[in-house]
């Protein structure tokens, strides 16, 4: 059974920089493609930044305009999104999600297994 757990979330100043994590247990970590989603109050979740289970592809969501990077420790089984120039429109719970296919996915629903989330918050 896959778990994932997330960490790092906080209050940071606008224009600042975060780096959350999402440590994964309880599967093959290398053979899981990984994403990052958010959710801000009254929005449905959304689609931020997808990495394959090599490491080797990544995609973004558009809003993020080069300003954070997804990235993967296949000997932590970790994820990690680096979030830079954060605005009050990046405001949101954070979850990673991990799906068995392997490869890049940017759909809710392509995704098998969900953390609980981090709350990121721009303190403007």
């Amino acid at each position: 059974h896959v778990q994932l757990v997330e960490s790092g979330g906080g209050l940071v100043q606008p224009g600042g920089s975060l780096t959350i994590s999402c440590v994964v247990s309880g599967g093959a970590f290398n053979s899981l493609g990984l994403g990052w989603f958010r959710q801000a109050p009254g929005k449905e979740r959304e689609f931020v930044a997808a990495i394959s289970s090599s490491g080797l592809t990544t995609t973004y969501a558009n809003f993020v305009k080069a300003r954070f990077i997804i990235s993967r420790d296949n000997a932590k089984n970790m994820i990690y999104l680096q979030m830079n120039g954060l605005n009050p429109e990046d405001t949101a719970v954070y979850y990673c999600a991990a799906q068995d296919r392997g490869s890049v996915a940017i759909e809710t629903s392509e995704y098998d297994y969900w953390g609980q989330g981090t709350q990121v918050t721009d303190s403007s």
